[in-house]
């Protein structure tokens, strides 16, 4: 995908995340997400924190000192507080415009949209397409980092040695080893951590992967 489709792709996703949180109950808004210690009030209030400027960042980083995971943590646990409505209007309001958080590319932002959209409908139950293009785009980014970068400290390449993961439904691979096969979305969850993908997964290595997982994911 170039600079164009990424966009476009986290466009397309973006309204639909927006549509899903729609047709949530109150009770479907508290439940837990598959990041630990997030609901999905909490995911959805994060969404809305994906145009950051540096300023907006290094005062989000002054409320609330402790290293980047607790910095996003709290900032989106004070954004919960945003009525409902309003959250999913800023949501669709980012749709068309393509700044970014201080120091990332448009590749983290998709990479956003498409887990933490996963993060909440995957515990509701609920269908959200997640295109196994984007999915794949995403899944290059994720891999691809080999240092901690803006809350993205995977080390997927580090937790899933000695496995070869390949897409079921996109031409995409990565990896040497004991096969591990699945849907784009289900692969892109599994290395970003989501022990959720688990079932989707097969393969002789998805037997091993069972014993490296934690049993929940941060953001």
């Amino acid at each position: 995908m170039n600079t164009d489709e990424v966009w476009q792709a986290i466009d397309t996703q973006r309204i639909r995340v927006a549509d899903l949180l729609e047709k949530l109950t109150d009770d479907e808004w508290r439940t837990p997400s598959l990041c630990d210690g997030w609901t999905v009030r909490d995911v959805a209030a994060h969404l809305t924190m994906q145009q950051t400027g540096l300023g907006g960042a290094l005062r989000m980083a002054a409320r609330s000192p402790g290293g980047m995971k607790r910095i996003i943590h709290r900032s989106a646990c004070l954004r919960a507080a945003t009525p409902t409505e309003q959250m999913i209007t800023e949501i669709r309001g980012m749709v068309g415009s393509r700044k970014h958080n201080a120091g990332v590319t448009c590749r983290e932002t998709l990479i956003d949209i498409l887990v933490h959209g996963l993060d909440v409908a995957i515990p509701l139950d609920r269908p959200l397409e997640t295109p196994a293009d984007a999915a794949a785009v995403a899944a290059d980014r994720v891999w691809s980092v080999v240092l901690p970068f803006f809350g993205y400290p995977f080390f997927p390449r580090k937790r899933l040695r000695g496995l070869r993961l390949t897409a079921s439904d996109v031409d995409w691979a990565v990896g040497e080893g004991a096969p591990v096969d699945g849907p784009m979305d289900a692969i892109l969850l599994l290395l970003t951590g989501r022990p959720a993908a688990m079932p989707r997964l097969s393969g002789e290595g998805a037997c091993a992967l069972r014993a490296r997982l934690p049993s929940a994911q941060e953001p």
